[in-house]
Order: structure tokens, then sequence, then C-alpha cells
């Protein structure tokens, strides 16, 4: 698949439509609008997994991928807050 760099929310949404499709990793996808400011706040390249509380909380925070990129442990977060 060949994956450029949208210019539209249009595009942007078709590109992560396709990338939810083809990954199937089981989880919602949300993307950043047009100025990227979700990605600039919290610095999410190359790759970084969150878990944000329902206040808008940050309660978990991956390391910088691809090295330190355990979606396993994103799991288990996942887990441990729903069970509180």
């Amino acid at each position: 698949m060949d994956v450029y760099d949208p210019q539209t929310m249009d595009e942007r949404r078709q590109v992560a439509s396709t990338c939810e499709a083809s990954l199937s990793y089981g989880v919602r996808t949300y993307i950043d609008e047009m100025d990227d400011a979700v990605n600039k706040s919290y610095a999410g390249w190359p790759t970084r997994l969150y878990l944000i509380d329902t206040d808008g909380v940050v309660v978990y925070a991956a390391g910088l991928g691809p090295y330190d990129f355990h979606p396993s442990k994103l799991e288990e977060e996942i887990e441990r807050y729903l069970a509180e």
C-alpha cells in the first residue's frame, strides 16, 4: 500500500481507514486535525501508544517506537485501568 501525505481531512480519513482495515489491530482509530496539534503535543513520532482516561489525563505513555513499542504493555494498562 502506498501512503502519501494527505492534503485534506477526507484524504486523511481514507488513509486511516485503509491502515485500520489492513492492520486489524482491534482498537478504535482517531485522526488528528490537519494542523497535527495532537501529534505535536504528544510527540507521537515515530510511534507512541497512549492511554488517556475519560478526564483527558494520560494514564500510560509507551516509549518511543519501534524499539520501546509494546502493544501488550498497553493492553495490560487498559485492563488495569478498567479494573479500578
